[in-house]
């Protein structure tokens, strides 16, 4: 019996009216469950290496394929490490460990290795994990197996809801999960967010099949698997939100040296960089270029609150863009690699926006027939590269190489190829 039926057959998890999907797996004539306790109960929260070494033990001893998922404190803390890992498998059961109390996780990332692990939306989570030692082999992501699917709505518990019949309580999702102790309430949102997943993942991999996808699904699930670490972002200050009315380059200097001493007090504090100071804040103190401190005082997101020691400080980093030679201003924006942006394509290379607009017109109707998001078939950086500079000559090879050197899985190249073809052609 699967997590899914012993926890419908369990009937004190369920309100009144309510019923378990029928033996078909049918459940849209029935209102869906509500799940509201893990079927073990709220397990103990693993924080010392004995503890750890229990479960390591015990998760390698199991079966099948590992439910993980992973809370970080977003909005609350520098960073977007992990505060919080929850593990459920056959023959184990659920897991909540503490990777603050036992920061490396290695060792459980080796006993489950050669193991897969079920992620929903697994390229957020595989970040802060691998801060902590688990790096896996095999993956199935069930946010993204929804997508290829064609499921309108591909969130957690809309997924659980519309495949499995339950539902789940999304309350704490943003919560702060830096907080120690975490409550009682938080810990048994975690445990549930693992309890169905594989279940999930089970039932999604026969509709994937069904559908003749199960193959691309599994390409897509392997090149998360293998993909490097993301490079650091380039000059991360230009994504302050506002820079649009950012203009002059002693104005982005102002942003720069904000946004940088924002950065270093927010990682020496811990804290999210927005609580420091707003983005706001800083665009609206490099639209004014202040003279002082109590002239920046006046500024919005500089109001009364602020101490003067504070003010002095922000200050300071105005004065050093403001000191800064011609040279030493950043330029007006970062340098292009690839095509320029598609609205200035009709000016720069008229027959490229046609190609552009014929190949986005056939991708977005193949992607409608196949029921699964046009980005999911191929990435628009794809075909705008393609269509900016296309193969000499074109055929199906010339194409189908130039989408495998972008990055194309190949069941994207063998059904994005006939179509691009007939564009580059027309």
């Amino acid at each position: 019996m699967t997590d899914a039926q012993e926890t419908a057959a369990d009937t004190s998890l369920r309100t009144t009216g309510g019923g378990p999907p029928d033996d078909g797996g049918s459940s849209a004539a029935k209102a869906p469950i509500p799940l509201l306790e893990p079927r073990e109960g709220i397990p103990p929260v693993i924080a010392d290496e004995a503890a750890l070494a229990e479960v390591i033990a015990a998760f390698a001893a199991g079966s099948g394929p590992v439910a993980v998922d992973a809370e970080r404190a977003s909005g609350y803390r520098y960073g977007q490490r992990a505060y919080l890992v929850q593990l459920r498998r056959a023959g184990a059961g659920t897991a909540l460990i503490d990777p603050v109390a036992c920061p490396d996780l290695s060792g459980l990332g080796a006993a489950l290795a050669d193991t897969e692990w079920v992620l929903h939306a697994a390229t957020q989570d595989l970040p802060c994990l691998r801060e902590i030692g688990m790096v896996p082999t095999r993956l199935f992501d069930t946010e993204l197996a929804g997508r290829l699917a064609g499921f309108p709505r591909v969130g957690l518990g809309a997924m659980v809801e519309s495949v499995l019949g339950f539902v789940l309580e999304k309350g704490h999702s943003a919560v702060d999960w830096s907080t120690r102790p975490l409550p009682e309430p938080w810990l048994r949102y975690a445990s549930l967010d693992v309890e169905l997943l594989v279940d999930l993942r089970d039932a999604l991999e026969k509709e994937l099949d069904r559908q003749g996808k199960l193959e691309w699904a599994l390409q897509e699930f392997d090149a998360i698997a293998s993909a490097p670490p993301a490079e650091p972002r380039k000059d991360p200050w230009r994504r302050t939100s506002g820079m649009h009315k950012v203009r002059r380059r002693r104005q982005l200097a102002v942003v720069r040296e904000l946004w940088q001493t924002r950065d270093r007090i927010a990682q020496r504090r811990d804290v999210s960089p927005g609580k420091v100071l707003s983005d706001a804040a800083i665009v609206e103190a490099a639209l004014s270029m202040p003279a002082n401190a109590h002239a920046l005082a006046a500024l919005s997101g500089f109001g009364h609150r602020m101490g003067r020691r504070q003010l002095e400080q922000w200050q300071s980093a105005v004065d050093r863009a403001k000191e800064l030679s011609e040279a030493q201003l950043p330029p007006p924006g970062q340098p292009v690699t690839g095509p320029p942006p598609p609205r200035a394509w009709a000016d720069k290379d008229p027959a490229a926006a046609a190609r552009l607009a014929t190949a986005r017109a056939a991708v977005s109707a193949l992607a409608e027939r196949l029921s699964m998001p046009q980005e999911n078939l191929i990435t628009p950086d794809t075909v705008r590269r393609v269509c900016w500079e296309p193969p000499e000559s074109v055929s199906a090879d010339s194409v189908a190489r130039a989408l495998s050197g972008h990055g194309a899985r190949p069941w994207q190249v063998e059904l994005v190829t006939p179509v691009l073809v007939a564009a580059l052609s027309a």
